[in-house]
């Protein structure tokens, strides 16, 4: 593999890394909170979507799944009381997902111990510099993702 051009051994740092990464932070969310990495990342979505709800086709592109997967998601956290499923007044083919007081608990409990957990893993070792470069890098292949 020593024969692989830049790029990808670049990528392939990158896609492993970030597999490890993830599924190091689900498992500890796992553990420490009773909450999946994509539980995690829906109720922190709806905790900053204006009055802690969001159409769920915007909640389903966020996440980058489809409508049927997200339903299962939405449908699993109704389950735990974490989220509602709401039907709009003004438009009865949308739905909404909404957060909790249970649900807003839960990502408050978790959101600390979390926090430290992505600091000791990835953010502790770079310097200001370093974390300044891989925004402007994620930034830049995310707008060409959404373009």
């Amino acid at each position: 593999m020593d024969d692989q051009c830049p790029d990808d051994r670049v990528w392939r740092t990158y896609i492993e890394t970030s597999i490890r990464l993830q599924t190091r932070l689900d498992d500890d969310l796992r553990a420490t909170a009773g909450m999946s990495l994509i539980d995690y990342h829906v109720l922190l979505l709806l905790a900053e979507a204006p009055d802690c709800r969001m159409r769920m086709g915007e909640l389903a592109a966020r996440m980058v799944f489809s409508s049927s997967r997200l339903t299962y998601q939405v449908k699993a956290m109704e389950e735990r009381g974490w989220v509602l499923r709401q039907q709009s007044s003004a438009d009865r083919r949308v739905s909404h997902a909404v957060l909790t007081a249970s649900g807003f608990t839960a990502l408050r409990d978790a959101g600390e111990h979390h926090g430290r957990t992505v600091r000791e893993l990835f953010t502790n070792d770079l310097d200001d510099e370093e974390l300044r470069v891989l925004r402007r890098v994620f930034e830049r292949v995310a707008k060409r993702l959404d373009g």
